[in-house]
């Protein structure tokens, strides 16, 4: 399946007709052909048959972006270069999402197109009735061969062109090779999700090179512990594993969108208890469908979309009372998926839940004992999907994977039970459990059921074992594991939180989107203007452009790891406070009450402040920033003693300083 719906050397483009290039192009449309895009290609043909005379090289009309959901209008293969055109018809000015939109795209081959990693990519934006143009041509900052956007009418078109090859060396493009290069991108869980709901598979938007394992090698190893449960009317739970960002809420959506027929037995649903992640997807893929839809000349009311998405992913509070109705009913789903098990409640929790908000007394079952008594209600057959991540439980009540397994070993030991062997790993503290249930008979081990690699550090694997190494004391390895890490994936330290938000500025590009990220107990954060009691909406800072106040990249509002578990920035700023704090060679877990910090003793509580950190310190995709503030010697509750040796310790293990 070609990625472009039109595709000749330059040569050739130009001695063909434009009627047989609209013909070719109205062919490979998968959408209903409207006047303004025939309109556009016309305009676009009619341009580049002027610009492109004397070229030699390669041309490409609408060439696929599936990470993203969209098509580059043309890209052009000319000597070294690969020239990246977005046209913006009849546009009189360079709009600032335009800009990043162009970039964005040069972005993705940059990043993820094999053959487009070592070579120049230039961006242009062709507003065509524009008065003047920016012929400019620098590299970013980064220094990796992306070219600033050039902003240009469609008079200066071709001297642009002219002025990128002067500029630009090195060998050139051979497009044949070029256009066998791999596509391997690692898009965001917001990009994803509305990718695979749009119809692409998990094969066209995730990596699938021999350095990360394909996720359609976990993804066919659910659907046959599906098919063969489904077949022999048995009942199965997986559990699936992964470091942080490796993908295992990708697998879970994946599974979803596959089996969103209602009137078929296999229908499932995607559920997790994570609010705004729930909340932010759906509203994505709401505004996603509404846009897509007027797109395609349909009128699509976004309360209609929202309601067809709100039955693809559901809060699993919701599922649970819906249950919690008819108690002897089953589901209509026989599939069920649950992201972030590990957070489900314990019996504690649900019980003083269910007396307080259900008015149910001496409920006696945990979260997960109820949820698998939920589908055990099928008279023939059901399939619960755990994806497990490996010390991320940050609340109260939060049961670990433990509870899961102990509830099969309590109540439901016919169950066929099915797990990665990295479920017997230090950070998920289920050896125990696991030899318990290993004596029912019925428990498989299955490696594709571990995802090892980290998809969201596209730039570096290895950020969660630093994060992991760092944790847990062990400043040597974290110091090797900087060494490898630092050339892809830039971090670095700082006390100053305004140079922090300076570099965030500096190294993003187009949309990338970027934040400050910080503990829920950072309550001494204050005089930065950092206020984690102050309320925030989660879709706003996610979702929406720089210039929403309310969004990531105004930079004055702030998430929790409670806002930003399961999701990711492309850059982030950690801002540490003095809750999680370095003192002779140990972590110190404090609380702020009242006017001091105090001592936590629970072991439970302290897990959850650990693990807050390395929620928090995971996000980033790209690139992070660490400050920790200098201290106050005026003010008792900001001591230089609370902070000062937290930052020795991470300089110490090489972090560079700005």
């Amino acid at each position: 399946m070609n990625r472009y719906y039109f595709s000749r050397a330059i040569s050739t483009f130009l001695s063909l007709s434009s009627d047989e290039i609209i013909g070719k192009l109205a062919l490979a449309n998968e959408f209903a052909l409207e006047q303004t895009q025939r309109d556009a290609w016309i305009e676009e043909i009619k341009f580049l048959k002027d610009v492109l005379k004397g070229f030699d090289g390669h041309v490409y009309f609408e060439y696929s972006i599936p990470r993203m959901g969209k098509r580059i209008d043309v890209v052009c293969i000319i000597g070294p270069v690969v020239f990246v055109l977005e046209f913006k018809v009849g546009e009189k000015y360079y709009l600032t999402n335009a800009i990043d939109q162009v970039m964005d795209y040069a972005l993705d081959l940059k990043n993820f197109h094999q053959t487009s990693h070592d070579v120049y990519i230039a961006p242009l934006l062709i507003a065509t009735h524009a008065a003047n143009s920016c012929l400019d041509v620098v590299t970013t900052p980064q220094n990796d061969k992306i070219l600033s956007p050039i902003l240009c009418n469609s008079r200066d078109l071709r001297s642009a062109i002219k002025h990128v090859l002067q500029f630009a060396d090195g060998e050139n493009i051979d497009p044949g090779q070029w256009e066998l290069g791999g596509y391997h991108p690692t898009p965001t869980i917001v990009e994803a999700a509305m990718a695979l709901y749009r119809g692409h598979s998990v094969d066209e938007i995730s990596r699938s090179d021999a350095g990360a394992k394909n996720l359609t090698q976990t993804t066919d190893t659910i659907s046959e512990i599906i098919r063969i449960s489904r077949a022999q009317s048995q009942k199965a739970i997986c559990f699936v594993t992964g470091v942080p960002g490796a993908g295992k809420t990708l697998v879970g959506l994946n599974i979803a969108t596959f089996y969103q027929d209602k009137e078929n037995d296999l229908y499932s649903v995607f559920l997790s208890g994570n609010g705004p992640l729930v909340a932010i997807l759906r509203e994505a893929l709401a505004r996603d469908k509404v846009k897509n839809e007027k797109e395609k000349g349909n009128k699509l009311k976004k309360g209609e979309a929202m309601s067809e998405v709100k039955m693809f992913i559901q809060n699993v509070h919701n599922f649970r009372d819906e249950c919690l109705i008819d108690l002897g009913k089953p589901p209509i789903e026989h599939v069920v998926l649950f992201d972030e098990a590990q957070r489900a409640w314990n019996l504690e929790q649900t019980a003083h839940f269910m007396r307080q908000k259900k008015n149910r007394l001496n409920f006696t079952q945990s979260e997960p004992e109820f949820l698998i008594s939920c589908l055990d209600r099928h008279l023939d057959w059901a399939v619960i999907v755990c994806l497990v991540g490996g010390g991320q439980e940050i609340n109260t009540g939060e049961a670990g994977i433990g509870e899961w397994l102990r509830s099969i070993d309590r109540s439901f030991s016919d169950w066929q039970i099915y797990i990665s062997p990295h479920l017997t790993d230090s950070e998920y503290s289920a050896q125990n459990d696991i030899d318990r249930i290993s004596k029912h008979g019925n428990l498989h081990l299955s490696e594709d059921l571990h995802l090892s690699v980290s998809m969201r550090s596209f730039r570096a694997e290895n950020v969660s074992l630093f994060v992991k190494q760092i944790l847990d004391l062990n400043s040597v390895e974290a110091h090797e594991t900087l060494l490898e890490l630092q050339e892809k994936y830039p971090l670095v330290l700082t006390r100053d939180l305004q140079k922090a938000k300076r570099w965030l500025r500096e190294h993003a590009r187009g949309s990338e989107r970027y934040g400050i990220v910080v503990s829920s107990q950072a309550q001494r954060l204050k005089p930065h203007a950092i206020d984690v009691k102050a309320p925030i909406d989660p879709i706003h800072w996610f979702l929406d452009g720089k210039n929403d106040i309310r969004s990531s990249y105004y930079l004055e509002d702030v998430v929790t790891e409670f806002d930003i578990q399961g999701l990711e920035l492309d850059w982030a700023c950690v801002t540490w406070d003095a809750d999680f704090r370095y003192s002779k060679g140990e972590w110190q877990y404090r609380s702020f009450v009242g006017d001091r910090w105090n001592q936590i003793k629970k072991s439970e509580r302290m897990i959850y402040l650990k693990n807050a950190y390395r929620v928090l310190l995971t996000r980033a995709r790209q690139g992070m920033v660490i400050v920790v503030p200098e201290g106050d010697p005026s003010d008792p509750t900001r001591k230089s003693e609370f902070y000062d040796p937290t930052f020795e310790y991470l300089k110490e293990i090489g972090l560079r300083m700005i």
